[in-house]
């Protein structure tokens, strides 16, 4: 074998021989009853002696015999004492070598006494060879018992009485064997009351696996944790500088392992950094995700000592993410988040803690220092730099993709831009376009993907059908619009690039009114500018927001901002007057309350980064402090005639079975009605016309004009149908 043990299982069965040799002078000291007779008439309801010498054997062949032929006690006491002392100095041979010795590692880690490494081996022995079996089974005069009880393990190991009453303590509940799941006391009679010298042992298999070195990790935990063995370099991060210092500092101190907070929203990089400090530290990570580890008390008692456990084992820190969840209001999981903290504090390495939201543990930490660290949403910059990062060079893309453009128009964190790097490579992979060309629709698809957030039933996600030829406005409005667009595009060119970010604290999104009678366009231009740049537009349901209930409405509008912010998407308030309005005198409590959501509102559209809009039939009904927040502020006039005409022509689809004699002159110079009016118009006359199985003639569209007039309670005049009026009687 040499002058030292080559690895842990050689360790291991020299050990073992050495509790093989213990066991053998045990039995020669011991009384034995005379046993049956030889004959076979009991055969498998006893181990007879011949059974047990057969186990010895090796024994007898290393301790020599006496001249009699029989195994001298003397000779076998010689040969304990000459392994121990080769046992030892191979240990200490080992160690200069390098050899780790994993009995050793379990020894210091767990704070194992030598009492409780021997009855570890004890209990190993079984899973090494079933002779064992055989062997304490005859030791307790029991064939059915073939693991230790703990009484056979005080007569084997304890000199006296008071040993054995010492040695009780090893298997409490607390103690280092029992609490950490080394080994599991089983009664066996679990409906009646067993004394703890009755019970037997049996060693758990993760902990058979890692003396025996099969490093796999505990089959119980396989849903829960995942060993990550770090790549990522803390270079290759994209973090503040404030941020890298602060990391900096910590791993300069190891004698200081701290309980790190990470904290930020999804894909911020709070996984990712924990790994770049691990792979500094040059150990592993456990990923733990908390949301699969059963909340109820008793069993997470279980789970955790084994998670803990693990990571002890892997010599790994231990990354626990969804942490939050454990300590949001309203849950019952709190109980369980406070023994998980107590059970945290005496772990020997770094404990990484990841959650969206900032926390903190109560009381103090003695033990080892608290970190918390925000992680916050990369910078424009610092995106332009992850668009970089994560894209693939062997994927093409098209001219009119531009990464600063995506860069200022979706906030991604790093994860979500990683994510559509991945999901854009395996789109062109898959339909294999020519050279893996990517188009900007493609990455702007992905993007809203990785961003959308449901917000809520308050908010309807309105997918955008019109594009800039659809609408038709004077050219000073047109011209208002496509400044909206730029202003969201180049957004962070301006605000990061040039430098206008540190002029400003609040006020960094877009805010704008549209204002102007019904179905003169506010929506469709909503729609327009959302298409165009190609983000998701919510329409608000005012009614659902404002509520009687004190607190409620304010909470409402929060849920609203808060969930438009992390999906990139641009919020239209339709009909905004009714909480937009003005401020009234305070008169009453109802008053001073309503004035109080207003100003609530103004700190929210402040704090939003992106895009608001608020449409109104009246503008002089929004309130002065809402006016003064717009960045843009549109009025969106009832169309004049020529305007009027261009939309009648534009309004039937080239499907449509148009009679050739329809006057769009007439209708334009005769009709003062919206561009709403006009398509309601259009698409009754052209249900009118099915229904009589001919083209769309103008008495169609006379009769539909004629139905909206009186859905929106105007009177029809001779007048306005002129030569047509028979048209219509």
């Amino acid at each position: 074998m040499g002058d030292y043990f080559q690895n842990s299982i050689d360790h291991i069965m020299a050990e073992i021989n050495r509790i093989e040799l213990r066991l053998h002078l045990n039995m020669m000291t011991m009384r034995v009853g005379s046993g049956p007779d030889n004959s076979d008439k009991f055969k498998g309801l006893y181990v007879s002696e011949k059974e047990i010498e057969s186990i010895f054997e090796t024994n007898r062949q290393t301790a020599g015999q006496s001249q009699t032929g029989k195994l001298d006690y003397q000779n076998l006491t010689k040969s304990l004492t000459q392994l121990e002392k080769e046992i030892s100095l191979k240990k200490e041979e080992s160690l200069r070598h390098g050899i780790v010795l994993r009995l050793d590692v379990l020894k210091s880690l767990f704070q194992f006494s030598t009492f409780d490494v021997e009855t570890l081996l004890l209990c190993l022995m079984p899973e090494i060879d079933l002779k064992y079996q055989q062997l304490y089974a005859y030791l307790q005069d029991d064939v059915t018992q073939k693991n230790p009880t703990v009484n056979l393990v005080f007569d084997l190991l304890c000199n006296s009485v008071s040993e054995t009453l010492k040695a009780r303590s090893s298997f409490s509940s607390r103690a280092p064997m029992i609490k950490n799941r080394f080994i599991r006391l089983h009664e066996n009679y679990p409906s009646l009351h067993t004394p703890l010298l009755s019970k037997s042992l049996q060693i758990d298999e993760r902990i058979v696996h890692y003396l025996l070195e099969i490093d796999e990790i505990d089959s119980r935990l396989i849903t829960i944790v995942k060993l990550i063995k770090p790549e990522l370099k803390l270079s290759e991060m994209i973090l503040p500088d404030e941020i890298n210092n602060l990391i900096a500092s910590l791993i300069a101190q190891p004698d200081q392992i701290p309980l790190c907070h990470l904290h930020g929203d999804n894909g911020v990089g709070k996984k990712s950094t924990a790994e770049a400090i691990c792979l500094e530290l040059g150990i592993p990570m456990l990923y733990v995700n908390i949301n699969r580890v059963t909340l109820k008390e008793t069993e997470i008692e279980t789970s955790v000592p084994l998670i803990l456990r693990e990571g002890m084992l892997q010599n790994a820190a231990i990354y626990l993410d969804g942490y939050d969840a454990l300590f949001a209001d309203g849950n019952d999981h709190k109980l369980s988040g406070d023994y998980l903290l107590t059970e945290l504090k005496k772990y020997p390495q770094w404990i990484f803690v990841a959650s969206n939201k900032e926390w903190r543990p109560k009381g103090t930490w003695q033990d080892r220092p608290f970190v918390s660290i925000k992680l916050p949403a990369p910078s424009y910059s610092q995106r332009q730099k992850l668009w970089q990062k994560f894209w693939d060079k062997n994927i093409i893309l098209e001219e009119d993709v531009d990464f600063d453009v995506f860069a200022s128009k979706y906030r991604l964190t790093g994860g979500q831009i990683h994510n559509v790097a991945i999901n854009a490579r395996n789109m062109a992979r898959i339909h294999e376009r020519g050279h893996e060309t990517v188009t900007a629709d493609d990455l702007s698809s992905f993007c809203r993907n990785e961003s959308r957030e449901v917000l809520h039933d308050m908010a309807r996600k309105v997918v955008p059908k019109y594009r800039w030829h659809d609408i038709i406005l004077p050219s000073d409005l047109f011209e208002q619009l496509n400044e909206i667009y730029s202003y969201i595009k180049y957004y962070y060119k301006v605000y990061s690039d040039w430098g206008f970010e540190k002029k400003l604290s609040l006020g960094k999104g877009l805010n704008a009114l549209f204002s102007g009678p019904s179905g003169t366009g506010k929506t469709m231009a909503a729609e327009i500018i959302a298409h165009e740049l190609q983000l998701d537009l919510y329409k608000i349901d005012l009614s659902t927001v404002v509520s009687k209930y004190i607190g409620e409405t304010e909470k409402n509008l929060s849920l609203i901002f808060n969930e438009g912010q992390a999906s990139n998407a641009i919020l239209f308030f339709d009909e905004a007057d009714a909480i937009f309005g003005k401020r009234s005198e305070v008169k009453d409590a109802h008053d001073r309350y309503a004035n109080i959501e207003t100003a609530y509102l103004l700190q929210k559209m402040d704090e939003y980064d992106g895009m608001v809009i608020l449409a109104t039939n009246l503008r002089k009904n929004i309130d002065e402090a809402f006016s003064r927040r717009m960045h843009f502020t549109l009025e969106f006039p009832v169309p004049d005639e020529p305007d009027r005409k261009r939309i009648w022509r534009n309004i039937f689809p080239p499907e449509a079975p148009l009679d050739k004699d329809v006057d769009f002159d007439f209708l334009a110079r005769q009709f003062q009605i919206t561009g709403g009016n006009i398509k309601n118009v259009a698409l009754g006359a052209a249900f009118l016309a099915a229904q009589n199985g001919h083209e769309i003639k103008m008495k169609n569209i006379l009769r539909a004009i004629k139905r909206e007039y009186q859905k929106i309670g105007k009177l029809c005049t001779a007048d306005e149908f002129a030569d047509y009026l028979e048209l219509v009687k």
